[in-house]
Formats: structure tokens, C-alpha cells, sequence
């Protein structure tokens, strides 16, 4: 089997996260989302909640040179590289699927990479978000709107790259032709790249 790390970046309910599982499975590779925290919690010895509380702080460019210019990163940094590291390596080790945490920015040079993007519109991504997920949030738009503001400031914090945009990875794909039509075109684009079930 050739060596191909599928990355993919998702809007919150476009159902990203359900097709990377699903493409993980099909081609019987490891899937790594929240498996990257629990490797980052391993090796830094940190806890998994407050990796995950973390992960959603971002830096203000003001604390970032203070902390900098005294040779100590924010908590957020530090779990970014460490997350970053688990990146690496797993993607070191062989084929297999990572989901956000700027997989496809972390891995930019690395040969061997389909760098992939899950959207969709707002109303269905709001309708999975209460149907599917079982979001609770008085206002599930705003709330689903906030899952991606978060993932955007995470993204671009660490990157410099703009979060969803369309010419940082292979294929951005629109979730409303089927989740499953998604899957196979993912699954056929691994194969161009070497990859089979």
C-alpha cells in the first residue's frame, strides 16, 4: 500500500468528521481526530480535558511576543507543537486519516499528502447539528457559527493560511451531493494516489 495521509478540514456539520471515519474504514488506515489528543496528553503528560480547553484558546499576537521575548510559549503553543509532533509522526508511520488540529498545514511539506475540505450550506449544516449531533444550544446557527469561528482563528492563528479556502487543499467538497457520494469521491481520489481498499 503507497504511503498517502489524507487530511481533511470541515465546517462544524457538514458531516466531515463521519466521511474521514468512514474513508479511514473503507481503506482500513488508522483515523486520528481526538486519537491526537490522547497521544499529545502521553507525551506531554498533560490532561486530555485541558488539552481540549486549550485547543480552543487562541494567542493574541501581544501575549505571544511577550511570552516570546521571555523564552516561554502559551499553553495554547505548547499544545499546538505537541499536537503538532503526533501529527508528524503518525503520519510518519503510514497511511491513515487525520481530521483538523491544521493537519494539512503541519504535514505541508511532506510527500504524499491529499489535503481535503468538507462544507456545507448553512440551513442543512444546522439541521445535522440538531438532528444528528443532538445540539442543545438555544440558537444552534449561532452555535454552529461559533464552531467555525473557533476553527477558523485556530487555524489561521497557527498557520498562514485562510481556514476553508478553496486553493490550500485538493479538493474542497460539498457535502450536500451525499455523504457517501463523498466518501467515494475521496476514496477514488486515494486511489489515483496508490491507496485501495
Amino acid at each position: 500500500m503507497a504511503h498517502t495521509v489524507i487530511t481533511i478540514g470541515r465546517q462544524f456539520g457538514s458531516g466531515g468528521r463521519i466521511v474521514a471515519q468512514r474513508v479511514a474504514e473503507s481503506l482500513r488506515i488508522p483515523f486520528y481526530d481526538k486519537a491526537v489528543i490522547d497521544l499529545a496528553a502521553k507525551e506531554t503528560g498533560l490532561s486530555e480535558e485541558f488539552i481540549r480547553q486549550a485547543e480552543q484558546k487562541k494567542t493574541s499576537s501581544f501575549l505571544y511576543n511577550l511570552y516570546m521575548s521571555t523564552q516561554n510559549l502559551p499553553v495554547s503553543d505548547q499544545v499546538f507543537i505537541a499536537e503538532s509532533d503526533v501529527i508528524r509522526k503518525v503520519a510518519a508511520v503510514g497511511p491513515c486519516v487525520i481530521v483538523g488540529r491544521c493537519a494539512d498545514y503541519v504535514l505541508r511539506n511532506q510527500e504524499g499528502v491529499l489535503n481535503l475540505f468538507i462544507h456545507a450550506p448553512l440551513d442543512e449544516r444546522i439541521f445535522r447539528a440538531k438532528e444528528e449531533y443532538k445540539v442543545e444550544a438555544a440558537d444552534v446557527r449561532a452555535y454552529v457559527l461559533k464552531q467555525d469561528k473557533r476553527r477558523a482563528a485556530f487555524y489561521e492563528h497557527f498557520s498562514d493560511r485562510v481556514w476553508g479556502k478553496a486553493e490550500n487543499y485538493h479538493l474542497a467538497i460539498n457535502s450536500t451531493i451525499g455523504l457517501d457520494t463523498t466518501v467515494d469521491l475521496i476514496l477514488a481520489l486515494a486511489e489515483e494516489r496508490g491507496l485501495h481498499k
